[in-house]
């Protein structure tokens, strides 16, 4: 049975740490400039998702250290969540590609439908 699709904030945390550790501001700042600034996560609610990612053994501790008096927890993507990413990546890549295909297939009436390739209806690039 497949898994239930990540949320998109979920999605977001770990593409973040797919290139390398972060620590939690790291990761909220990765996911903002991601989502071109549409996701913000807060403090509480980044925190909240991390400890679910943990739980669910596809994110983990890297190190901490102390960085002006303050403890800085670094967190790592797992195998389990590389690879849980990757599956989510490619499904989301999957129904993209359909929807566009479908967008193109579409007859078109007075020029205001959607060009194929594009959701925002300019030219698809070369």
């Amino acid at each position: 049975m497949a898994s239930r699709p990540l949320q998109e904030p979920a999605f977001l945390i770990l593409s973040a740490l797919a290139r390398e550790p972060l620590h939690g501001y790291g990761i909220a700042q990765d996911v903002e400039a991601s989502s071109d600034g549409r996701i913000t996560l807060r403090a509480g609610t980044l925190y909240g998702a991390i400890d679910r990612l943990v739980a669910a053994g596809l994110v983990e501790v890297d190190r901490e250290e102390v960085v002006d008096s303050r403890l800085r927890r670094y967190y790592r993507l797992t195998a389990e969540g590389g690879s849980r990413l990757a599956a989510e990546a490619e499904r989301a890549e999957a129904q993209a590609r359909r929807a566009l295909e479908r967008l193109a297939s579409r007859p078109r009436r007075g020029g205001t439908d959607v060009a194929p390739g594009r959701l925002d209806g300019g030219a698809v690039p070369a």
